[in-house]
């Protein structure tokens, strides 16, 4: 038997409502810590609508991870003879390693952000029915983004031991690469999820960014070979210092410096907290304009 004093703590958590009224109102945040509760009480919606879009995606099929895996590979020889053409590095292999292991690491957020545009938007039906938090579905594309992202780093340790990069200790620096990458692209996927919700274009413009995205990162050259006067795009970029502490892990074998972590870092939890405020204060809208 519920009492006065439970109706206003009830009122507080729309999750616990049994009718929802759609209409329009003020943006605004919904209470913060009952709305993490329910996201943590719902992460296994989360998990099964990423195994779902994996599965259609053929991803626990032997071609489906063929191709998922070839596909990066093909573009990164078509990238390393046209670079290597134009500057003919004395350490090929070298360089191709740096560049592969760029490539698989970029093609995670990437994934990542194509596929989270457009989760609100093709939830429409979803959402008009069932009241959940509505972070889970962009935080869905990411897993599956991370998924697919795994099977690359396999691939990738034959051609690492080919060419004779080194291996150490400093390659346990990888983890915290990976996780500030991926605390970026939920931050980014929040924001391009609630963005599609009022600008429909936004997945057409995407790929152009993206490739944008690509070339001022330091992916296809080595930071190294940045100049002066172009450095501080790399440095303004949200993950072009992640990239190179990538690369000194990966390629040169050295511990990235510490500053470059921090300000990617800084990146990641402010790109995150952005999204998720972002998000959340538009949630409660998705309803009335999908």
């Amino acid at each position: 038997m519920s009492t006065t004093a439970d109706a206003p703590r009830e009122r507080e958590n729309e999750f616990t409502t049994r009718r929802h009224v759609y209409e329009p109102h003020k943006v605004g945040l919904p209470p913060i810590w009952p709305y993490i509760q329910e996201f943590w009480r719902r992460r296994e919606f989360a998990v099964e609508l990423s195994r779902t879009n994996l599965r259609s995606q053929h991803y626990m099929t032997t071609f489906g991870q063929l191709w998922l895996i070839l596909n990066p590979i093909l573009l990164g020889f078509v990238y390393f003879l046209l670079v290597d053409i134009l500057h003919h590095h004395k350490n090929a292999d070298h360089f191709f390693a740096h560049l592969l292991s760029g490539l698989f690491l970029y093609y995670f957020i990437q994934q990542s952000l194509n596929q989270s545009v457009k989760s609100v938007v093709t939830g429409g039906k979803l959402i008009l029915n069932s009241a959940f938090p509505r972070a889970l579905l962009p935080m869905a594309s990411v897993r599956t983004a991370f998924f697919r992202f795994l099977p690359t780093l396999l691939i990738y340790i034959p051609i690492h031991i080919i060419t004779q990069r080194p291996v150490g200790w400093w390659l346990l620096w990888t983890i915290p690469i990976v996780g500030i990458l991926c605390l970026t692209a939920a931050g980014l996927s929040m924001i391009l999820a609630a963005g599609q919700v009022y600008f429909r274009d936004l997945d057409n413009l995407l790929p152009y960014v993206l490739r944008i995205w690509l070339y001022i990162t330091p992916i296809l050259y080595y930071y190294s070979e940045v100049p002066d006067r172009y450095q501080w795009i790399v440095k303004a970029n949200p993950i072009g210092l992640l990239f190179v502490a990538w690369s000194d892990v990966i390629t040169e074998g050295k511990a990235p410096p510490l500053s470059s972590i921090g300000v990617a870092l800084a990146w990641g939890v402010g790109l995150f907290v952005a999204g998720g405020l972002f998000f959340l204060s538009r949630e409660r809208e998705f309803a009335v304009r999908i």
